[in-house]
């Protein structure tokens, strides 16, 4: 089935984005399992109800991905928007309302999800499809709601741009996750735009010793070290490196305060003074720093197969995530330096993102947000974590994280995704669709 598009409606349809983020954050889609089917039709038949067929395209029935193409104009190039309907867990979480009920409580509505990412997939459903019925839509915006972004996409975008990339032809740029979320820095607002992230680079270290009785004094054998080589990642972390989109980001954001703050951001672009001055100027700050670092964290400890039985070896998996421009190698090489007992290393698996921004979309995006939110500024964000943005990069689609949320004063934003109560304020989506309904008047003409 291809892309069929019925004639467009004469007027809005008025559909209440607090009420579809509702019955989106009611479908259970977390992963794993995932099983994200059963919501995917739903959005389908949603879509049907407003005109616009969409097909599903699946490697596993229960876990399809919906793609939809709104026609424009033909005045501009065709836009990929896209979001993904799985979720984490909520297992081992004290949540004061049921994740899966799409609370409404105190102005904000409460669910998984809520902010991660189906608030965004809400906002995106309701601003396309109001854009298309009033005929605002420059030119043709491809719709992918993914299944399995939160393992990998493994089963979503990763597949999709391997089986199906003919569906992407022409796409040059997408809005998907993360950024337009306003965060204070000094007293002034700001709205990071994700224009580049890190990579993915798991890595298992593996540490041998002589092997012997539980009975016996051991020094020195594969535990110790694996003990030596985790308090070594716990007290030091890897050489600062300023990549150019966080010189960048760092430059923009000086550029709108004064004083000491300026100053201080400045300093931070000097790697020998980096980490003492992000954990001068406190906790916020001290949250760019994996910004300024390739990175580890211990996950997984795998040894020892009876309890009087000393292992002969034993294995430590690593989260690690790379800067852009980084390679495995690269990373390999700083944990070999800062880890003091030798070790085995073997890639368990590496996702490589773009080396280049293609910054030709960016200022829309700046000027639609300081627009919207007036005496905010909006500035580019290199993104500490990682997103499905890395596989449509493959096909040579530059993703901007752009999901606009006004957010009250005090609200954390990263500390509520994957948390206990995510939710997100009704007015925040209202602010999103009417941001985005500005991006899409805009787009094709500037």
């Amino acid at each position: 089935m291809g892309y069929i598009v019925k004639p467009k409606e004469k007027k809005v349809e008025g559909t209440k984005v607090t009420s579809l983020l509702q019955r989106l954050i009611q479908f259970d889609t977390t992963n794993p399992p995932g099983r994200e089917a059963e919501a995917m039709r739903w959005v389908q038949g949603w879509l049907e109800d407003r005109g616009v067929s969409s097909e599903l395209l699946a490697r596993d029935p229960e876990r399809p991905n919906l793609l939809a193409r709104f026609s424009g104009r033909g005045a501009a190039p065709p836009l990929l928007v896209y979001g993904h309907l799985d979720v984490v867990t909520t297992a081992g979480q004290d949540w004061s309302v049921p994740p899966f009920e799409g609370v409404i409580k105190d102005g904000y509505v409460w669910g998984r999800g809520a902010l991660d990412m189906k608030g965004a997939v809400a906002m995106y459903l309701t601003a396309v499809s109001e854009a298309h019925a009033t005929g605002e839509l420059a030119g043709d915006v491809v719709l992918a709601l993914v299944s399995d972004e939160e393992a990998g996409g493994d089963y979503g975008a990763a597949w999709l741009v391997n089986e199906h990339p003919g569906r992407f032809e022409g796409i040059r740029h997408a809005l998907g996750e993360f950024g337009g979320f306003n965060i204070e820095i000094a007293g002034q607002r700001f709205y990071p735009v994700m224009v580049a992230e890190k990579q993915i680079c798991w890595l298992e270290l593996s540490f041998t010793g002589p092997a012997g009785h539980g009975s016996l004094i051991h020094r020195g054998g594969a535990m110790a070290r694996l003990g030596r080589a985790l308090t070594a990642l716990d007290g030091k972390l890897p050489p600062v490196h300023v990549t150019p989109v966080a010189e960048r980001m760092f430059r923009e954001i000086a550029t709108g305060l004064g004083g000491a703050a300026r100053t201080a951001l400045l300093l931070a672009l000097k790697p020998r003074l980096t980490d003492r001055v992000l954990n001068v100027m406190g906790r916020g700050a001290r949250l760019f720093q994996p910004l300024f670092h390739n990175t580890v964290n211990a996950t997984i400890v795998r040894g020892g197969k009876k309890v009087n039985v000393v292992p002969a070896e034993v294995s430590l998996q690593l989260d690690g995530r790379l800067l852009p421009g980084f390679s495995p190698d690269d990373l390999i090489a700083e944990l070999k330096r800062l880890i003091p007992v030798p070790f085995k290393v073997r890639l368990l698996r590496h996702d490589p993102g773009p080396e280049n921004v293609d910054w030709s979309l960016y200022p829309l995006l700046k000027q639609t947000l300081e627009e919207a939110d007036p005496g905010s500024r909006a500035v580019p964000l290199l993104l500490s974590g990682v997103t499905d943005g890395r596989h449509f990069a493959r096909l040579g689609i530059q993703t901007y994280g752009f999901t606009p949320m006004k957010l009250p004063a005090g609200m954390n934003f990263s500390e509520l995704i994957h948390a206990a109560d995510e939710r997100i304020p009704v007015k925040a989506l209202d602010f999103g669709v009417e941001t985005l309904r500005r991006f899409f008047r805009s787009y094709g003409r500037i």
